[in-house]
């Protein structure tokens, strides 16, 4: 999975962007009171255990085109 699709995956489970600084990017929605940090790097791969990471940071199921 690259950075902009997993973007786009949180994105669709409604994060939103509420703090950049260069690169890192935090994610949150209302009624999640964690923020999920994402170093976006584009069309670059996420590597797999980063990618876990942020999808479980989400509350996402694992199961998401990984």
């Amino acid at each position: 999975m690259k950075f902009s699709e997993l973007v786009k995956l949180l994105e669709e489970s409604g994060f939103s962007i509420v703090r950049e600084k260069g690169s890192v990017r935090y994610y949150g929605k209302q009624g999640w009171d964690k923020l999920v940090r994402v170093d976006f790097h584009g069309s670059k791969e996420v590597p797999k255990g980063t990618c876990h990471a942020i999808i479980k940071a989400a509350g996402l199921k694992k199961d998401h085109r990984v």
